[in-house]
């Protein structure tokens, strides 16, 4: 055998199928996203961004998000801050815009989950949490190690927007982080979701150089078209997802080479929890 077939045999052994099984998602650990936890917003130009809500982890929040969606709330107001490297939010420009009689204005605040429980535990944690790892539903989160735990500001995530007041974020103003994860926004904002589909409409919009990234010209603004869950359209149009479970070999071990990966990358026995790829399908 050659020197150099030798040195490429670590390559072809990790490639053989019963390498690559340990770590893909079998047929049994995709599970569907039910249609009132799909939020389909429709911008100008035909783009459309879906958001899976953490109905779980954040039940007040999602609640008047579901209100405000079923009202039509955010049909005709924008996105209005895309700030570079760290978020792009969207709802009304002004923050004046009244909420429906039946959607309270103040909600107790959601920035920790009831507890701790991933299904799989990242081996290091970063300076932002003692634990981190990623739930059996697909959710990543982060833990004090003494049982409180809460979802992390990773890409794609999204948050709740609010003033110093802790109860004055509704879920009528919402971002996500574009660029860098913004873990110090953790236990400070509540998260209510995740952008499943759709993020480069959010991530490749022009960046404003106006304070906070709040565009200073409102026809610099992307206008929202739509907001509706997916429960609440026609059936023959409802997008309809699954997410990969975490509660199985396949994925621990799509976490740990992730945190060892193969030859000939270099890596640190450990990774953020922000850097494990969350799995999404679309069923439809």
């Amino acid at each position: 055998m050659s020197i150099s077939l030798l040195a490429a045999l670590p390559l072809l052994l990790q490639a053989t199928p019963a390498a690559v099984a340990r770590y893909e998602a079998a047929a049994s650990d995709w599970r569907t996203i039910p249609d009132d936890e799909i939020l389909v917003m429709r911008l100008a130009g035909g783009r459309t961004v879906v958001v899976r809500l953490a109905a779980a982890y954040a039940p007040a929040h999602v609640a008047n998000i579901r209100a405000l969606a079923a009202a039509r709330w955010w049909d005709g107001e924008s996105v209005y801050r895309v700030q570079e490297n760290w978020v792009a939010q969207w709802g009304d420009a002004s923050e004046k815009k009244p909420l429906p009689a039946h959607v309270p204005a103040q909600v107790a605040p959601e920035f920790e989950i009831a507890r701790f429980a991933p299904a799989v535990s990242m081996t290091r944690s970063g300076p932002h949490a003692a634990v981190s790892g990623i739930t059996a539903d697909g959710w990543p989160v982060a833990g004090d190690g003494r049982g409180r735990g809460w979802l992390t500001h990773c890409y794609g995530m999204v948050g709740v927007a609010r003033d110093a007041d802790p109860r004055s974020g509704s879920g009528a103003e919402l971002f996500t982080p574009i660029g860098q994860s913004a873990r110090r926004l953790d236990r400070n904002y509540a998260v209510v979701g995740r952008v499943i589909a759709g993020m480069a409409h959010l991530s490749a919009l022009p960046r404003s150089d106006a304070p906070m990234g709040v565009y200073a010209e409102a026809a610099q603004r992307t206008p929202i078209v739509s907001v509706r869950l997916a429960s609440d359209m026609p059936p023959a149009e409802r997008p309809r997802f699954a997410y990969r479970a975490a509660d199985n070999p396949r994925f621990e071990a799509a976490v740990r080479r992730r945190e060892n990966p193969p030859p000939p990358m270099i890596g640190t026995g450990g990774a953020d929890v922000c850097e494990v790829p969350l799995e999404v399908r679309r069923l439809d």
